[in-house]
């Protein structure tokens, strides 16, 4: 459990588990729905370990299937608790975990975009970018090394952050700005 600050107030999380990482693939995958894994469960997946505890599951999910996304989220417990559409929005469970969710418009070539606060500036995700991992011994979608490198950028890194860029350097001899 982790207690932080958020908008002036103090919230507290509990950390996300491995098995609940895995049981909400396998329930959005049992509602037909493609999400790929972003975030620090997506550099875990990417080294195939889990190297730090989580305090919540980033998801790329196809715009159009967000209904159905968030249909099976409810239906586990959980309820919408930060709206910043169209770039992202949270759900949140009564016991603590949090899901971040992102939508992203795909092309036919299989490369997307993300909607961004700055709307000149979107997040762009080459098809390559969409590759695999492992959580336990699941094999599980998730983001290149090098979009999770892109993706640490233009922000001051948490240590948390620090140590995932120095991971992915050490295993996949990409550049990253810390």
């Amino acid at each position: 459990m982790t207690v932080r600050p958020d908008a002036g107030r103090t919230t507290v999380t509990r950390m996300m588990s491995r098995d609940e990482v895995l049981s909400v693939l396998a329930l959005l995958r049992a509602a037909g729905t493609d999400v790929v894994i972003a975030g620090g469960w997506g550099v875990d997946a990417l080294l195939g370990e889990e190297t730090r505890e989580h305090r919540d599951l980033d998801l790329l999910h196809v715009r159009e299937q967000e209904p159905a996304v968030v249909a099976a989220l409810e239906s586990a417990g959980y309820t919408e608790t930060l709206d910043r559409r169209p770039v992202r929005f949270v759900l949140s469970h009564p016991s603590g975990p949090e899901i971040d969710l992102h939508p992203l418009e795909f092309a036919a070539d299989g490369s997307a975009v993300q909607s961004s606060f700055d709307p000149a500036e979107p997040f762009r995700y080459p098809a390559a970018c969409f590759v695999t991992g492992t959580i336990g011994t699941t094999t599980v979608r998730c983001v290149s090394a090098e979009q999770q490198a892109l993706f640490h950028q233009g922000y001051e890194p948490a240590g948390r952050d620090v140590a995932d860029m120095r991971r992915l350097r050490e295993k996949f001899g990409i550049e990253t700005r810390f």
